[in-house]
């Protein structure tokens, strides 16, 4: 269980006006939105599994020349 104190009426109103928009209660709306930010990664978690994978065997010079290409360089 989760109980949040001290929520600011602006913020409840909008909360409580997007449940309604979505046709689901203010409680339902809530967790839904949770369980979205739950399962989004944070750029931490995302630049751990890039160090993870170690060193890139792609060379400096074939990025620069695909973004040369892309921009019309």
């Amino acid at each position: 269980m989760i109980q949040v104190r001290n929520v600011p009426d602006a913020v409840h109103r909008t909360l409580k006006t997007r449940a309604a928009a979505t046709g689901t209660s203010l409680s339902d709306y809530i967790k839904r939105e949770l369980t979205r930010a739950a399962e989004q990664a944070t750029l931490e978690e995302i630049d751990e599994r890039i160090q993870a994978r170690g060193p890139s065997k792609v060379r400096t010079e074939t990025i620069l020349a695909a973004l040369r290409e892309v921009r019309g360089d």
